[in-house]
C-alpha cells in the first residue's frame, strides 16, 4: 500500500499543470527577439525555462525535448496572432512590429515541418520550400491549363496526367530551389530574407544539397518516363533553363523573363503529353501568356529584396523598372490576358471561358493597381494571391472545354 501511494504521488507530480505550460510559453522567446540576438537568447531561454520549472516544482526533463519546444512555439505563435498588443503576425509568416519597420520572419510558415517531420529531414523539406507551396502552384497552373485545354470537347481532362504533373511540379520546383540555393549561397547569406536558408546558413553542406538534388531529379525522371517520347525529349530540354536560371540575376536585369520561360514550360509539355505533339496556334499564345504573367508576379516579388539586391550587386526587373514598375507590369498584364484570349479562341473553348477570363483579368488588375511596391508585406500578399489568378483561368478552361 505504501508503495502504491508513493507511485500515485509521483505520477501526480509529473502531470504538468496549466500554470506550468503558460509559464514555459512566457519563457519561450519570440522569433523576432531571437533573431536580434541569436548568440545569447538561446542561453537566456534555457536558463529561464529551467528556473521556471524549478520554481513550479515540475521536473526539468519534462519539456526538454526539442519536438515539444517546437509544438509550444507553434502554440505561442497562434496566441500571438490573436493578440495585437505587441505587433501583427503577417500571413506570410512575418511579424511586423508597431510603428512600422522591417518585418522579421517567424516560425509559423514552417511550423508543420518542425512538428511532423523528423529533425534529420526538416532541413531538406525547407530546402525544397515545402513550407511555401505558392511556388508549386505557380509552376503547376500552366501545366493544368494546357492539359485541360487539350482534352476532348465535352470531356474532363485526364486525371492521371493532372496527378503526374502535380507531383512533377512539387519535385521540379523543389529541384529548382535546391539548384538556386547551391549557386546563390554566397548571395543568400547577405540578404535578410534568405540568409536563414539551409545551405546559406550552414545547416546543410553543399554536398548534402547536391545529393538531395540528385534524389529530386531521379524522382522527376520517374515521372517523365511515364509520358510519351515526344514529351520526354521536351521535358528533358527544360533542364537547361532550370540549371541556368539562377545565374541570370548576375548577368541581366531581366531574370524574371528567364524565369517565365522556365516556369511556364509546362504549358508546352502538358499539351504534348496528351496530343503527342504541339499545336503552335494554341500552345504558343498560352506559353507567352504565362511568361507575361510571371513578369508581373515576380517583379512584384522582387521588390521585397531590392535594397539587398543593390547591396550585393544582383539585378532584377524591380531595379530595372523602379518607380515605373506599375506601367511596365500593366503592359505585361494586358499582354497576358490577350494571349490567353487568343489561345482559348484558337482552341475553340466555349463561351464560359470568357467570363472567367474577365474575372482573372480583374484579379490581376487589382494586384497591379493596389500593390505598394515599397511595402514588403503587401508585395508578398499580392504575389501569393496569384494562385487565385491561376485558378480562375483554369476554371474558365475547364468549363469552356466541357461545354464546347
Amino acid at each position: 500500500m505504501v508503495m502504491w501511494l508513493s507511485l500515485s504521488v509521483r505520477r501526480f507530480r509529473l502531470r504538468p499543470s496549466p500554470i506550468s505550460v503558460l509559464s514555459i510559453l512566457s519563457a519561450y522567446p519570440s522569433s523576432s527577439s531571437h533573431r536580434q540576438n541569436p548568440s545569447s537568447d538561446g542561453d537566456n531561454f534555457e536558463h529561464s525555462r529551467l528556473t521556471t520549472l524549478g520554481t513550479l516544482g515540475a521536473p526539468t526533463p519534462l519539456f526538454t525535448s526539442r519536438r515539444a519546444l517546437d509544438v509550444l512555439s507553434c502554440y505561442k505563435l497562434s496566441l500571438a496572432s490573436i493578440s495585437s498588443s505587441s505587433g501583427t503576425v503577417e500571413s506570410g509568416g512575418n511579424q511586423r512590429p508597431e510603428g512600422g519597420g522591417k518585418t522579421q520572419p517567424t516560425k509559423s510558415s514552417s511550423c508543420w515541418i518542425q512538428t511532423f517531420l523528423p529533425e534529420s529531414v526538416q532541413p531538406y523539406a525547407l530546402l525544397a520550400r515545402l513550407d511555401k507551396p505558392i511556388g508549386t502552384w505557380l509552376l503547376a497552373w500552366p501545366c493544368m491549363w494546357s492539359i485541360t485545354m487539350a482534352a476532348a470537347p465535352g470531356e474532363f481532362p485526364d486525371l492521371k496526367m493532372l496527378a503526374l504533373f502535380g507531383s512533377g511540379a512539387v519535385l521540379l520546383r523543389g529541384a529548382g530551389c535546391t539548384i538556386n540555393d547551391l549557386l546563390d549561397r554566397d548571395i543568400d547569406i547577405k540578404v535578410e530574407r534568405t540568409k536563414s536558408r539551409p545551405v546559406a546558413s550552414g545547416i546543410l553542406t553543399p554536398f548534402q544539397g547536391l545529393s538531395f538534388l540528385g534524389l529530386q531529379l531521379l524522382l522527376g525522371l520517374g515521372i517523365l518516363l511515364q509520358l510519351n517520347n515526344y514529351s520526354r525529349i521536351l521535358g528533358a530540354s527544360s533542364l537547361l533553363l532550370v540549371f541556368s536560371y539562377p545565374l541570370m540575376k548576375r548577368l541581366t536585369f531581366w531574370p524574371q523573363a528567364y524565369l517565365g520561360l522556365t516556369f511556364n514550360w509546362g504549358a508546352l509539355l502538358g499539351w504534348a503529353a496528351i496530343k503527342d505533339g504541339l499545336d503552335v496556334a494554341i500552345v504558343l499564345p498560352l506559353y507567352c501568356s504565362g511568361v507575361c504573367w510571371t513578369l508581373v508576379y515576380d517583379t512584384i516579388y522582387a521588390h521585397q529584396d531590392k535594397e539587398d539586391d543593390l547591396k550585393v550587386g544582383v539585378k532584377s526587373t524591380a531595379l530595372r523598372f523602379g518607380s515605373s514598375t506599375k506601367g511596365w507590369i500593366s503592359g505585361f498584364g494586358a499582354a497576358c490576358i490577350t494571349c490567353l484570349a487568343v489561345s482559348g479562341y484558337n482552341a475553340e473553348l466555349a463561351l464560359p471561358y470568357y467570363p472567367f477570363l474577365v474575372a482573372a483579368a480583374t484579379q490581376l488588375g487589382w494586384q497591379i493597381m493596389t500593390v505598394d511596391i515599397s511595402n514588403r508585406e503587401d508585395c508578398n500578399n499580392k504575389f501569393v494571391s496569384n494562385k487565385w489568378f491561376g485558378a480562375l483561368v483554369y476554371s474558365g478552361i475547364l468549363f469552356g472545354r466541357l461545354v464546347s
